[in-house]
């Protein structure tokens, strides 16, 4: 038991040093050089301030199925990436989950652009925030 309690005290001082915690200009700029529209970028970043609080390194709490989502669009591991655990994964954007926890964010976007192209933007759950009238992007720039 304390060897349980210590090692959770040392991945819970290790986890912040894993991923980044960005702002919605920061996001929508990057997204804008990995090629994504500036008429999508409210949109975007609207979605990952609602799933992730623009954190890259988040890990959602494991859902019904037994999935869980990644990263700071929260993609689900059933469906678009690998579990580093081995678990069945339809993998359709042919990655490892972890590789959508990193400071490097083209991964995700990459990953997030194909799901809205197949399922369009309600693929969120919290797309019922972001479908209406959402701030301008413009000063981000």
């Amino acid at each position: 038991m304390k060897f349980a309690v210590v090692l959770i005290a040392a991945l819970a001082l290790v986890a912040p040093a894993f991923g980044r915690t960005m702002d919605r200009c920061s996001l929508a700029k990057e997204m804008y050089a990995l090629g994504v529209p500036k008429s999508d970028l409210s949109k975007w970043t609207c979605i990952a301030e609602h799933e992730s609080s623009y954190r890259t390194g988040v890990v959602g709490p494991t859902n019904s199925n037994g999935s869980n989502d990644y990263g700071i669009f929260q993609i689900n591991n059933y469906y678009w990436c690998q579990p580093a655990n081995g678990r069945f994964s339809y993998n359709e954007c042919k990655l490892s989950c972890n590789n959508l926890l990193t400071d490097n964010i083209k991964d995700s976007v990459t990953c997030a652009r194909k799901i809205q192209g197949q399922q369009g933007w309600s693929a969120w759950s919290t797309w019922k925030y972001c479908s209406g009238s959402l701030p301008s992007i413009d000063s981000c720039f």
